[in-house]
């Protein structure tokens, strides 16, 4: 019998190309999370160390601390993913901007939530984490690695 009369011989039709776009989306995007959560960790971990152990004033702290999260997160996304080794210097420069705009944008969240309405700072952060990582992830994968 001809293919596609309903024996269940029939060949399944090929993926359709923007399923295959949305997995790969969402596959980038859990990566991006992953990766970005062992940035976190990094950089607590550094503040920690520099801040309690060190005795470093906490904006130098945090300072150096952050930038050794942005530049793990950098190199974890480039090699799994957005999988691009080409134009590194490029690619982290503009990522470690894009780390700017996260700080930035936690700054903003925190002034308006936190000191306009009085909401605890550790829940603004908290909730600011989300809002951050879609932004940061949306630049990150046009500019950065686009």
């Amino acid at each position: 019998m001809p293919a596609g009369t309903g024996t269940g011989t029939d060949t399944p039709a090929p993926a359709r190309p923007e399923a295959h776009g949305r997995a790969r989306d969402v596959r980038q995007l859990i990566t991006y999370a992953l990766v970005g959560g062992s940035g976190v960790l990094l950089d607590l971990g550094a503040f920690l160390l520099l801040y309690d152990v060190a005795g470093w004033h906490e904006q130098l702290a945090n300072v150096l601390s952050t930038s050794i999260g942005i530049t793990n997160n950098f190199v974890l996304n480039a090699l799994f993913t957005f999988r691009r080794r080409d134009r590194l210097l490029v690619r982290y420069l503009r990522f470690y901007a894009v780390g700017l705009t996260g700080i930035a944008l936690t700054f903003v969240l925190l002034a308006v939530f936190s000191r306009g309405l009085g909401i605890d700072p550790n829940l603004v952060k908290a909730g600011s984490l989300p809002v951050v990582l879609l932004f940061q992830f949306a630049l990150n994968r046009k500019w950065s690695f686009g």
